[in-house]
C-alpha cells in the first residue's frame, strides 16, 4: 500500500494521521533517479541533467531545436 493510499484511510482521524505523517513520511532524497524529474511531463526515467536542462530524452527531442541545439550528422 502506497503512502497517499494509507493517508487517505485514515484522514477523519486527526490523531492517527498526524503520527502516521511523523513515522511513516517517504524520505526526501539527496541524490539518485528519484531526485529529478521532466519539467514537462514528469517522468523519473532518462533525465536529461546536463547544462541544467532536466527534460525527459523524449521531450529534449521533440523541443531541442527551440532549445537551440542542432542535430549533429
Amino acid at each position: 500500500m502506497s503512502f497517499e493510499n494509507a493517508k487517505k484511510q485514515i484522514a477523519n482521524k486527526p490523531v492517527k494521521l498526524a503520527r502516521f505523517i511523523k513515522f511513516n513520511k517517504p524520505k526526501d532524497r539527496a541524490f539518485g533517479r528519484a531526485v529529478n524529474k521532466c519539467r514537462r511531463c514528469g517522468k523519473r526515467r532518462g533525465v536529461i541533467n546536463k547544462y541544467g536542462l532536466l527534460y525527459c530524452r523524449q521531450c529534449f527531442r521533440e523541443i531541442a531545436e527551440e532549445l537551440g541545439f542542432k542535430k549533429f550528422e
